[in-house]
């Protein structure tokens, strides 16, 4: 079983390690940007949309707690962010431990979100997919997401 959860102010520092590792990686990768640039850039965003940790802003940061063996852990990280406007959520970050990747937990994390939000009143969630991940482009096609477009960039001069 899988519950989300929100995340605790003592485990706020540990995410924001992986998220600017992982979010710069994929920066350098799609955009061609050095990993000094993407450092930056990712800490940027991260202290926009954070700006006070985890207190007082629009956007939520859960924890993705799953039973393994009998006991349950902290197997990942979910942040979106409601727009009451359109009755919508933007998934920002969504990751699970590759150590428990291939056991349903990111199909029973999305569940669990879309119930969430059903109770807010939410009708839609959108994201993003970074073109070389196929692995969640799977998961999320897998769970009935479609794709709505394409971001593209060129690099010039």
């Amino acid at each position: 079983m899988v519950v989300l959860r929100e995340m605790r102010q003592e485990e706020y520092p540990a995410y924001c390690d992986y998220f600017i590792d992982d979010y710069s990686r994929e920066i350098a990768q799609n955009y061609g940007h050095s990993m000094d640039v993407a450092v930056a850039l990712a800490q940027k965003d991260l202290r926009r949309s954070f700006p006070n940790g985890l207190e007082k802003n629009d956007h939520s940061l859960l924890c993705i707690d799953a039973e393994v063996n009998g006991e349950v852990c902290l197997v990942g990280y979910l942040w979106h962010s409601i727009h009451a406007a359109d009755h919508s959520t933007f998934i920002y970050d969504f990751f699970v431990d590759p150590g428990y990747r291939g056991k349903g937990i990111g199909k029973q994390a999305i569940a669990a979100l879309e119930n969430q939000l059903a109770l807010a009143g939410v009708s839609q969630i959108k994201l993003r997919v970074a073109y070389h991940n196929q692995r969640a482009l799977k998961l999320y096609q897998d769970v009935g997401f479609a794709i709505t477009g394409y971001n593209m960039a060129k690099n010039i001069g």
